[in-house]
């Protein structure tokens, strides 16, 4: 009986090579893929070179908004009068003009970028078919040579030279077919990437989407605000003045509401319920940090006691245009979302959000001009939330960014018998001692 000890492949050594070649392309579903559908203007070159000209339109914009920024924070020291305030309002417009091109440079290029994948995985799909088929033929052919043993080659061959030439030929295949496999095994995996990547960006497309829609939304709220203004004040400074002096008015008349009514909450506060101070409890809630006023006695509130009524300022201001991306400062559930300004005459926080977390401390977020979640959200740590404004009382655009203890913290909708100007207005209340310095955690 014939030796088969030393075959290139043994009958078990081939089955063991079929097998292992099986449950590799197994996984493979060549039907699920996406087919290419590559034309002379859609090349992988071509497509690069397009999300290359979105990227620089962006890098563009991005000059002209920071631009508009350094002028729109120039107008905010200047007096409040009308001009001014006009004149932020047509700035805060263009700024989102620019804003609404360079999401919408994004979107193209995150579409060509996902094309590019798509393409990508069909030449992909392509070389995996052609490998398989090679394999295949190689296998084939390794089961037609059965060539017996080095020897019996060697004795069947009319020469030395043909019988080497037969074993260079096998070994040739077999080097083959394992090179094949291994060339198998890393386009797959390189197809697995692609197609992980595409989700990924296809998770993209729908943020991108969703801020373009919350961005024309903005810019449709800002041109109405200035109508609104024009039109309340009839384009006169003097009316203007007025106009400051009734909000003033009713905002100093809502906070000693406000603190007569926190005054009476006494509501015990376990210092255990809430993290010690320390840097990087908190994450800020916008990406570019320009304070504008502190928390508790600052300068302002001393100057104004009748806004504050001796309580200090209970956050922390951002100075920032109509229109920036607000995030959650960390993971929770949204708890309140509202709208002082539903209330005529109600000048407080505006659109506000408040997220509680599970370390004990809840965030408020306020003067928003539009509001991305709900109540009963579950929000992530840099989730975008909203979008800074200028809406309740605000002197300019910016973001009230305050911290309190949960524990001393109650939503309120407020009734009559507690407010003159806010009533049906929902306004988060707290015992004096829940509220916290925020720059104590961030």
């Amino acid at each position: 009986m014939r030796s088969r000890s030393s075959n290139f492949f043994s009958g078990p050594a081939r089955r063991f090579i079929a097998a292992g070649f099986a449950a590799l392309v197994a996984g493979i579903c060549f039907s699920c893929m996406l087919q290419p559908s590559i034309s002379h203007a859609d090349t992988i070159d071509d497509l690069k070179a397009k999300i290359s000209d979105r990227n620089n339109n962006i890098t563009q914009l991005e000059a002209e908004i920071k631009e508009y920024q350094v002028q729109i924070e120039s107008l905010g020291k200047k007096s409040n009068t009308l001009k001014n305030t006009l004149a932020e309002l047509d700035l805060s417009n263009k700024k989102l003009a620019a804003d609404i091109k360079v999401t919408k440079n994004r979107i193209e290029a995150t579409n060509l970028d996902i094309e590019r994948l798509r393409i990508d995985i069909g030449a992909k799909q392509n070389n995996i078919e052609d490998d398989r088929v090679i394999i295949a033929q190689s296998m084939n052919k390794l089961y037609e040579s059965d060539s017996g043993t080095i020897i019996e080659i060697v004795l069947r061959e009319k020469s030395l030279s043909n019988a080497l030439t037969s074993i260079e030929h096998l070994a040739f295949l077999q080097d083959g077919v394992r090179d094949r496999i291994q060339k198998l095994k890393t386009v797959k995996k390189s197809l697995e990437s692609n197609k992980q990547q595409t989700e990924r960006r296809k998770a993209e497309l729908v943020v991108l989407n969703d801020q373009l829609k919350s961005q024309k939304k903005i810019i449709e709220g800002t041109a109405a605000e200035k109508n609104a203004l024009l039109a309340q004040t009839k384009n006169t400074e003097a009316n203007y003045k007025k106009t400051l002096a009734d909000k003033q008015a009713k905002k100093d008349a809502l906070e000693s509401e406000i603190s007569q009514l926190e005054s009476q909450l006494r509501i015990a506060i376990d210092p255990k319920s809430i993290p010690h101070t320390g840097t990087g409890i908190l994450a800020w809630p916008l990406a570019n940090v320009r304070i504008t006023q502190y928390f508790g006695n600052t300068p302002f509130a001393t100057l104004n006691p009748q806004i504050y009524n001796g309580k200090g300022h209970t956050g922390v201001d951002f100075g920032t245009s109509i229109g920036t991306t607000i995030k959650a400062a960390l993971a929770g559930t949204v708890v309140g979302v509202a709208n002082t300004d539903l209330s005529a005459g109600c000048y407080s926080f505006g659109k506000w959000i408040m997220v509680k977390h599970a370390n004990g401390l809840s965030t408020l977020y306020a003067h928003l001009s539009l509001q991305s979640v709900s109540i009963g959200d579950e929000v992530a740590t840099g989730q975008t939330i909203g979008y800074s404004g200028n809406t309740g009382y605000s002197t300019g655009p910016h973001l009230h960014f305050g911290v309190y203890a949960t524990q001393g913290v109650r939503i309120t909708k407020m009734t009559s018998k507690e407010t003159k100007n806010c009533i049906g207005a929902t306004i988060p209340l707290a015992d004096p001692k829940a509220y916290l310095n925020p720059l104590s955690y961030l």
